[in-house]
C-alpha cells in the first residue's frame, strides 16, 4: 500500500498492486485494474519510486524470513 495524495490535499492510501496506467494530464491519473481512476497531486515519477520503495520493503522482509 502507498500513500497518495487527492487534490483537494486529503491523503489516502492505495494497493498499488491495482495499479494499471499513470498518466500526467497535466496533473496525474492512476488507472486501476478494475476500471476506477484517482487523480493525485504526486507526479508519475514520485508515485513509481513509492511502489519500488514498497515493493523493497515486501521482498526484504520475505527474504528476512527465509534465513
Amino acid at each position: 500500500m502507498i500513500e497518495l495524495t487527492y487534490l483537494n490535499g486529503i491523503p489516502f492510501v492505495m494497493n498499488c498492486n491495482l495499479i494499471e496506467t499513470i498518466e500526467s494530464i497535466p496533473e496525474t491519473k492512476v488507472m486501476l485494474t478494475n476500471g476506477k481512476y484517482f487523480l493525485v497531486t504526486e507526479t508519475k515519477d514520485e508515485i513509481i519510486q513509492k511502489v519500488v520503495e514498497y515493493n523493497q520493503k515486501i521482498f526484504m522482509h520475505l527474504f528476512r524470513n527465509k534465513k
